[in-house]
Parts: structure tokens; sequence; C-alpha cells
């Protein structure tokens, strides 16, 4: 089946807002989920490299911001 990446992207991206924490001001989140969408957010500035033995990832102030707006958009009432 052909899908679009970009829409996998934004609602990985806004399930990390889900997950999302902040530790000495940094926005992190819970990195279980699909590998290579991890790896285009990577691409695209939202998060940090997902490739390391952490059980989160960094999320970039970008990052961070988007994650908010597109968990509003595809999951708020």
């Amino acid at each position: 089946m052909e899908f679009d990446e970009d829409k996998i992207d934004e609602a990985v991206l806004a399930l990390l807002h889900l997950t999302s924490f902040v530790e000495s001001g940094i926005h992190r989140a819970w990195k279980s989920h699909d590998w290579d969408a991890m790896s285009r957010l990577h691409q695209k500035g939202f998060i940090g490299d997902p490739k390391s033995k952490a059980k989160s990832v960094v999320l970039t102030e970008d990052g961070a911001r988007r994650s908010v707006e597109l968990f509003r958009k595809l999951f708020g009432r």
C-alpha cells in the first residue's frame, strides 16, 4: 500500500508530544516509534539523532512547538 510519509511523520511528531517531558530545560520524548519516521524527523530538524542507547530523544525547539500544534490538530476536540 502506498502512503504519505509526511502524514506519518506528522502523526509520530504529534505522538512524541504525548510522551514528552522536560528534563533540565530540555524537551525529551520516549522514542518507541517507527525508526524510519524517527530518522526522517531527525533529518527535518525536529528531533536529535534517535540512534543512541538512550530510551528518549531530544526534541528541538521547533520540534517541541510543532509537536504541540500537530497534537492539537490531529487529536484535539
